[in-house]
């Protein structure tokens, strides 16, 4: 667990995440169908944004983490009221996966459920780091 001391680790985990979270959600999407598939679908893009945000601020504690994620994808959801993410998607693969198409008001409250969820998981993480480095006698960070 040493190797995730320091924002170059902590970098390197949240890219590790982010593919294994890509992969679940096409997984999900391959494997499930309904409602199910799709709001397990909407807590996975807030989890890849939340890594998307640690990769960027890797010393961002997973709380702030998670606010930003949830934030980020709140405001994407309610850019599709504009009608211009329905627009761009029908012209393009990319802008549908990663702004989506329509309005969905639960989609919302599936964003916080991936928020939570990957802070949850960065918190017990850290703290499992935290541990390990504390029984080497070695604190975070430090080689």
């Amino acid at each position: 667990m040493g190797e995730l001391r320091g924002s170059g680790g902590v970098r390197a985990a949240a890219g590790v995440a982010a593919v294994l979270v890509v992969g679940a959600g096409l997984g999900v999407r391959a494997v499930g169908g309904g409602e199910v598939a799709k709001y397990a679908g909407d807590a996975l893009y807030t989890v890849l944004v939340y890594a998307l945000v640690v990769l960027v601020a890797p010393r961002l504690r997973p709380v702030a983490a998670g606010a930003v994620a949830a934030g980020l994808s709140w405001a994407v959801e309610l850019f599709q009221l504009t009608g211009v993410p329905d627009d761009l998607a029908r012209r393009s693969t990319a802008a549908r996966l990663v702004l989506g198409s329509t309005f969905n008001a639960p989609d919302l409250c599936w964003y916080l459920v991936g928020a939570a969820a990957a802070a949850l998981l960065h918190a017990g993480a850290a703290r499992l780091v935290r541990s390990a480095s504390a029984g080497r006698g070695t604190a975070p960070g430090r080689a």
